[in-house]
């Protein structure tokens, strides 16, 4: 693997392995500042959530805003091509719940765009680095949840609209949850999509543009792919 794919993949500031160990307090290496946190990699470089995503949080919302595309699967792609987008971080928190309000919206789905992904970028960026394994919920399946949740004006004192969120996060778990570990941001992504698309139309009536087959184009990224055994793989 070069040395971009290891910056993409590893450690932003020296390319090495992403390794998780108990939790101790780290400074980061951008801002400086001290978190509670699990992961460093193996010369001990520690950089928080809010720095690994920062660069990238901009990007989506302005390519978004731009984007006409009813198909979140292809909006999620092409933000992922950017290169302020990592192999895994939490800016795919931010990432999915962004792609699918703007494939709502532009499908027909009543909601302010721009009110909506300053939204998603707030309440994704509160979902950890990680969490998939730390916490036993992946961040794709809670971005879904986020999406529904703005698309329907959702609170926490909401009826049947609660439990129709609830629902599709836990489908997208469950989807996610049937391909195993270890993680992938891009292959956990889609199946939350895919999922979030089918329950949209079920419960709201706004058909989103469904691709017929994902070939992913990041799995040279990915040390830990699964291979074959991804629904996503390219054959």
């Amino acid at each position: 693997m070069n040395q971009s794919a290891n910056h993409k993949n590893n450690c932003l500031i020296c390319g090495a392995e992403i390794v998780y160990s108990q939790a101790q307090e780290r400074e980061c290496v951008f801002c400086h500042q001290r978190f509670t946190a699990e992961a460093h990699c193996v010369n001990g470089h520690y950089i928080c959530d809010t720095c690994h995503s920062k660069p990238a949080l901009p990007w989506i919302k302005e390519y978004c805003l731009r984007s006409q595309s009813q198909d979140p699967i292809a909006i999620a792609i092409d933000l992922m091509r950017h290169p302020s987008i990592h192999m895994h971080g939490p800016e795919h928190h931010v990432l999915i719940p962004s792609a699918l309000l703007t494939a709502y919206h532009n499908a027909g789905g009543q909601l302010d765009l721009a009110t909506a992904l300053v939204q998603a970028a707030k309440r994704g960026q509160q979902v950890p680095g990680g969490i998939c394994g730390l916490w036993g919920c992946c961040g794709a399946g809670i971005g879904a949840g986020i999406f529904f949740s703005i698309a329907t004006k959702d609170t926490p004192l909401a009826g049947e609209i609660w439990g129709q969120g609830n629902l599709l996060t836990s489908r997208c778990l469950n989807a996610i949850a049937q391909s195993g570990g270890p993680r992938c941001c891009k292959r956990d992504g889609y199946q939350a999509i895919l999922t979030a698309i089918d329950y949209t139309a079920e419960k709201l009536g706004v058909t989103m543009k469904k691709p017929q087959k994902i070939h992913c184009s990041f799995s040279h990224l990915n040390q830990e792919c699964l291979k074959n055994r991804c629904p996503f793989f390219p054959q």
